[in-house]
């Protein structure tokens, strides 16, 4: 390893080669500007990255001929740029980001790393993203990392030694802050009738947003709850001080939480740091259906842009505008699907754009992309009630979501239905 500036770190990147990019809160944002800034010098970059937090200097577009990314899953920062053209987007399971790396199905020339300094033996810590990074760095033929004096020790499968770092800059920048935000009356309902589905002892996947965080809140007279995800934020700190976390029944990783990346606030990474509670794994692990339906309360909780009256779930597009990814949905919905006990739920507001859109439609917008079939699919949620999918034929299925849409489009939705033929 050896020790340089920020640019001189990222000099050796050519016009042409391909770059991965740390994600999440662990943005290496340090290299990305000092790459950025050799823009006038660089045609034609290849930028691959799952969600990335900051500006995405990289994605502006004046940076269109200097830089092309390959978005793995997107974030707000990525979207005009996708949907522009000037970015691509490659629809991919989480838990398949690790082997497009390891079988050279895209290959890399550098990667980009956010990391703790090296502790005595010459280890550094990952931090808050583990998700496929290690994979990438497998494959890259250059390491380039900012020794981050600011980022948390993570425990788990988070380390990369010295020996494995051609070039390192040292930093003092914390990973990027992402508090929860408020959560409204419909959410707080949604999260009522989503922890009300939860058991006792069950290991849950919660995401981000205010729908997990309203089920936190929900779930605080729970007991022994694990948890098994591809991230979780602040929510669950609550829960792990409140004592309703505490992973004791969990069949694996027992007493851990077991995640691939964080996002949240400084709380949060307080809590992360070098605590054993918390285990780091990479997303060919957390998002494995294998590892998944080993729990046997599995209860998978996601969120859904749009859902038809079959059962067909849209999660990363509005209509044909890409908004976010395929990401883990269906490698938790099918491994909690199979779990001895387990439970997969598609939890959403009913209504879009102040009640004047129904995100229960008879059919889905053009363009559109299903991300969860509807033989996938089990449970759907929203602030009106449960609709239980599993086994239903189509007419049970419209007439179970109807009954949980909200009551001004209910009408319309079933007159739909019936010129469909499922009522």
């Amino acid at each position: 390893m050896r020790i340089v500036s920020a640019a001189e770190a990222v000099a050796g990147i050519q016009s042409g080669q391909q770059v991965y990019v740390q994600c999440a809160s662990a943005t290496p944002s340090v290299l990305l500007d000092a790459l950025v800034a050799r823009a006038p010098e660089l045609r034609d970059v290849g930028m691959i990255h799952l969600h990335i937090e900051g500006p995405g200097p990289h994605m502006a577009p004046e940076m269109a001929p200097h830089f092309r990314v390959r978005a793995l899953f997107m974030g707000p920062n990525a979207r005009a740029a996708v949907n522009e053209g000037r970015a691509d987007y490659v629809p991919v399971f989480l838990s398949d980001v690790p082997h497009l790396f390891d079988r050279g199905v895209l290959p890399l020339d550098a990667v980009l790393v956010n990391a703790t300094p090296p502790d005595a033996h010459g280890f550094c810590s990952l931090g808050v993203s583990v998700e496929a990074i290690h994979a990438a760095i497998r494959a890259a033929s250059t390491v380039i990392v900012q020794l981050n004096r600011a980022m948390p020790r993570t425990l788990g499968e988070s380390f990369i030694h010295v020996d494995d770092i051609d070039l390192a800059v040292e930093v003092d920048v914390p990973p990027y802050a992402h508090p929860v935000g408020s959560i409204s009356d419909v959410e707080r309902r949604i999260g009522e009738y989503v922890a009300d589905l939860v058991p006792d002892g069950a290991t849950l996947q919660l995401g981000i947003g205010a729908i997990p965080a309203a089920t936190a809140l929900a779930l605080v007279d729970k007991h022994d709850l694990g948890i098994h995800t591809e991230m979780f934020t602040d929510p669950v700190v609550d829960l792990v001080e409140a004592g309703v976390i505490t992973g004791a029944r969990k069949e694996r990783n027992r007493g851990k939480i077991v995640t691939a990346f964080l996002m949240g606030s400084e709380r949060l990474y307080r809590f992360v740091d070098d605590n054993p509670m918390v285990e780091m794994r990479s997303v060919d692990f957390t998002n494995d259906t294998h590892v998944i339906r080993s729990f046997s309360k599995m209860t998978a909780i996601n969120s859904a842009i749009e859902v038809d009256l079959t059962g067909q779930v849209v999660a990363d597009s509005i209509g044909s505008r890409i908004y976010s990814g395929v990401g883990g949905q269906m490698d938790f919905v099918r491994g909690a699907a199979l779990a001895p006990e387990g439970r997969a739920i598609i939890a959403m507001p009913s209504t879009a754009a102040g009640d004047s859109i129904s995100r229960i439609s008879a059919t889905l917008a053009p363009g559109a992309g299903v991300v969860t079939t509807r033989a996938h699919v089990r449970t759907i949620v929203t602030e009106w009630g449960v609709a239980e999918l599993f086994g239903r034929s189509l007419r049970e299925r419209a007439a179970a979501l109807i009954a949980i849409a909200h009551p001004d489009h209910r009408d319309r939705l079933a007159s739909e239905a019936r010129r469909l033929g499922i009522s």
